[in-house]
């Protein structure tokens, strides 16, 4: 090659310029002159650092000429700003607060039920009829004595405003008119608990108790379960170091791995109670029925977006180190000469937020930097690299 013989050359001048030294030491140390000795040391420590210093000039000029040294191989990717969005990852069941079980407010025999399960009603609509006992009857009664009540207070009224009879006879008129009113008020307040009717519209789920069952108001007592499904909801808990970031309008995924179907909703609304027991708080996402594959306490897998940055700088996890003083740093490719030969720099960095293999850089790096990838693990600081294009 070209450059052999200067280097021949040189390495003949520094053979030249020791001389055989070993036989001069050995003869100074032969004298026992210390003087000498040190004098000896002292020319030879020159000579050591004029040969350092020009082995460091053929090595600057073997790495500048070797067409054929090896550098190691890496790719890069260049970064730039992206709208980066983190979302969190919880577990919810679906539920309405209109699910509910029908009791009975009066005991009795179930006489009649008037709906199927699976039935759509409306809010009031009669269900069943449980047996009154005899109250019907009496009711009747009660509004004929009612009847002439009334008959015989607007006939006293009219001739206590002809001055004729005594006002005592008109006001015993009158109270026994509003005490027969009174009376039939709470005669139909109570017959009408032996109806049973919808308190909102909905679906009947479930028809538990069979005409000709004996009913009471309590526990274990249940007609019917009705279920609107048209304002269902997850409830999640959420641990409470979240409690500024998921706020009402919040974005989120939710995911019905039964069904394997994703939709896209809002946080609707979060409870201002914080759970003592698990230190969370409720929040709900709305969800629609989907033809009715959606269900009170289907299990639902939600992504809800706490953090975003419309001007973030992304880069994957695998190209992140991290030195003994706990620093994370990144290799930035400069370049150096023609296109493919640059040097890896190295750069402490500080990352923010995580999502999948992505990570948040939030200062270090700058839009446009070109990122050691591919070989990030093995190359050193300053050292020169030769990038791939993939």
């Amino acid at each position: 090659m070209k450059f052999q013989l200067p280097i021949l050359i040189l390495f003949a001048a520094l053979f030249a310029a020791c001389g055989g030294g070993d036989e001069s030491v050995q003869a100074i140390v032969a004298s026992g002159n210390i003087e000498d000795v040190r004098a000896k040391k002292k020319a030879l420590s020159e000579q050591q650092k004029e040969i350092e210093k020009q082995i460091a000039e053929l090595d600057a000029f073997i790495v500048a000429n070797d067409t054929n040294k090896k550098l190691p191989l890496v790719t890069t990717f260049e970064t730039k700003l992206e709208d980066f969005n983190h979302f969190i990852q919880l577990q919810g069941d679906v539920t309405t607060k209109q699910n509910v079980l029908i009791y009975p407010e009066m005991a009795g025999t179930l006489l009649a039920v008037y709906v199927t399960e699976g039935d759509k009603v409306s809010k009031g609509q009669l269900l069943a009829r449980i047996d009154d006992g005899g109250m019907s009857s009496q009711l009747a009664q009660l509004k004929t004595q009612l009847s002439l009540a009334k008959t015989t207070f607007e006939r006293q009224k009219r001739l206590w405003e002809q001055k004729i009879g005594t006002e005592i006879q008109y006001l015993q008129a009158k109270a026994n008119y509003e005490a027969q009113q009174n009376t039939v008020n709470q005669f139909e307040s109570q017959l009408s608990k032996f109806n049973i009717r919808a308190p909102f519209n909905g679906v009947i789920d479930n028809v538990i108790k069979d005409q000709g069952t004996v009913v009471a108001p309590g526990p274990g007592s249940e007609i019917f379960r009705i279920v609107n499904l048209s304002d269902m909801y997850v409830e999640i808990s959420v641990p409470e170091t979240y409690i500024s970031s998921i706020v009402p309008g919040k974005k989120a995924k939710v995911h019905f791995p039964v069904l394997g179907k994703t939709i896209e909703s809002k946080v609707r609304q979060t409870s201002n109670y914080i759970n003592p027991n698990n230190r969370s708080f409720v929040i709900e996402v709305p969800v629609p029925a989907m033809n009715g594959l959606v269900k009170p306490n289907l299990t639902a897998k939600v992504e809800i977006n706490d953090y975003n940055n419309p001007k973030a700088i992304l880069i994957p996890q695998s190209v992140i180190s991290e030195n003994s003083d706990g620093e994370q740093y990144a290799y930035v490719a400069s370049k150096l000469n023609g296109e493919s030969i640059a040097t890896a720099n190295k750069v402490i960095i500080q990352t923010g937020k995580t999502q999948g293999d992505m990570v948040e850089v939030t200062t270090g790096l700058n839009s446009g930097d070109n990122i050691i990838k591919e070989g990030a693990r093995s190359v050193k600081d300053g050292q020169e690299v030769k990038v791939i294009r993939k």
